[in-house]
C-alpha cells in the first residue's frame, strides 16, 4: 500500500493551480494521498480535500511593487512553524511532494526523510536555467533554501535542462476558447487599486482594461479600467477574450498567456530573485519586460499596446508522464518492481520460445 503527502505552498495562486491537476493524476496512481496546504488562504477554490493546513512560511504582496517585508515578519510565527514541523508525521509516508512548501520540506530535513521537489523554483535553481544580469546571492540562498528537497523535478518556460520540463497548464485553461475582444488583462498583485487605476488611466484612456487586485474586495469601474477582486472563473474568462495580458514575472499566468497565443508584457515583482530569474528567462523567448509603473518605462507599455507581436510555444499536456517518472524513480520498491517486472516479461518470452 503506497501512501503519498504532496504539500503544496500557498501563497499566491500558481503552486495551487497546478495542484489542480496534479492531485487527481497522484490519487489515481497512489492507494492514499493527503494533502498539505500552507500560507494564506488561497484565491481559489479548492477542488480537493486539505488533510493539514498550516502557516508555512508564507509572503504577503504589498502595494507598491513589491513584498511587504514588515508585514510578513510580523505575521511570521515562529514558535508555530517549529510546531508545525515537528508535529507533521512525514514518516508514515511512503513519499513526501513538496511544491515548495516549507512544513513538509523542513520536517522531512530535520527526520532525514526523502523529499522530492516538484516546482517552478526547482527549475530556477537549475544550472542551465536563465538568470538575470545582475545576480543576487542573497535571493538565491532563500530560494534554495525555503524549502530543501533531496531530489528535483521541475517546470520552466522552456526545457533548459535535465530534469525540467514545460509547463503544467490546466485542463480549464486546455479547454478554453481563446478570442480577443479589445481588452487587456492586468494581474500585479503587489500593486494596490488606486496605482493601478492612475498609471493604467495615464497610459490609455481608449485602452480598456480589465483588472484583478488581490486588494479589492468590491467590483468597481474607472472609465477604461474594470477592477475586480481576484477570482479564478471571472479571471480565466478575461484572459480568454484578452487582446493581451499585463503581468507578474510569475510562472503560471505568463504560461497560460502564452499558450493561449496572448500577447504577454511582464513586470517582475521588486525584490524577488524567482520573478528576475524569470522575466530573464521570458526576454530571451521575446517577451517584453518592464520594471515597474514609473513614468520613464511607461513608453514600453504603449510600444506593446501599438503591437501585435506574440510568443509561440509549444506546451504539450504530460503532467502525466512527468508524475509517473517521479513515482517510478522516488517511490520505495517500485525501482525493484519494473526490474522484476521486465525479468518476468523476458523469462516468459524464453519459455514461450522453447519447443514443446
Amino acid at each position: 500500500m503506497s501512501r503519498i503527502l504532496y504539500a503544496i505552498q500557498g501563497t499566491g495562486n500558481g503552486h495551487l493551480s497546478r495542484a489542480l491537476d496534479v492531485v487527481p493524476l497522484l490519487r489515481s496512481r497512489c492507494d492514499q494521498l493527503d494533502i498539505l496546504v500552507s500560507g494564506p488562504p488561497a484565491d481559489l477554490p479548492l477542488l480537493f480535500d486539505v488533510k493539514y493546513r498550516a502557516q508555512g512560511m508564507g509572503f504577503l504582496f504589498g502595494k507598491k511593487g513589491g513584498i511587504n517585508f514588515v508585514k510578513t515578519f510580523w505575521q511570521f510565527k515562529s514558535a508555530r512553524f517549529v510546531s508545525e514541523v515537528r508535529h507533521l508525521p512525514v514518516e508514515s509516508y511512503d513519499l513526501v511532494i513538496s511544491d515548495f512548501e516549507p512544513v513538509s520540506s523542513w520536517a522531512c530535513k530535520l527526520r532525514e526523510v526523502p523529499c522530492v521537489a516538484l516546482s517552478h523554483q526547482s527549475a530556477v535553481l537549475h544550472p542551465a536555467a536563465p538568470r538575470p544580469d545582475r545576480e543576487e546571492p542573497a535571493g538565491r540562498a532563500v530560494l534554495k533554501h525555503y524549502a530543501p528537497s533531496t531530489a528535483q523535478y521541475g517546470f520552466h518556460f522552456q526545457e533548459y535542462g535535465p530534469g525540467i520540463s514545460t509547463p503544467v497548464i490546466r485542463q480549464q485553461v486546455r479547454e478554453l476558447n481563446p478570442t480577443n475582444e479589445g481588452h487587456y488583462t492586468v494581474y500585479l498583485p503587489a500593486y494596490e487599486e488606486e496605482i493601478l487605476v492612475e498609471r493604467l488611466q495615464y497610459l490609455s484612456r481608449s485602452t480598456r482594461w480589465e483588472v484583478f487586485s488581490k486588494h479589492s474586495q468590491e467590483p468597481a469601474e474607472y472609465g477604461n479600467v474594470r477592477v475586480w477582486p481576484v477570482s479564478g472563473a471571472a479571471f480565466l474568462d478575461s484572459l480568454a477574450r484578452s487582446a493581451g495580458v499585463l503581468c507578474g514575472a510569475g510562472f503560471e499566468t505568463p504560461a497560460e498567456a502564452l499558450y493561449l497565443g496572448k500577447k504577454l508584457l511582464v513586470m517582475p515583482m521588486k525584490q524577488q530573485y524567482e520573478q528576475q530569474c524569470n522575466a530573464a528567462a521570458l526576454a530571451r523567448m521575446g517577451v517584453p519586460v518592464i520594471k515597474n509603473f514609473k513614468e520613464k518605462h511607461l513608453d514600453k507599455i504603449d510600444q506593446w499596446l501599438h503591437r501585435d507581436e506574440t510568443v509561440a510555444v509549444d506546451y504539450p499536456d504530460h503532467t502525466a508522464d512527468v508524475l509517473d517518472a517521479l513515482l517510478r524513480e522516488q517511490l520505495p520498491g517500485n525501482g525493484a518492481k519494473a526490474v522484476n517486472a521486465k525479468k518476468e516479461h523476458h523469462a516468459a518470452r524464453r519459455e514461450a520460445s522453447l519447443p514443446q
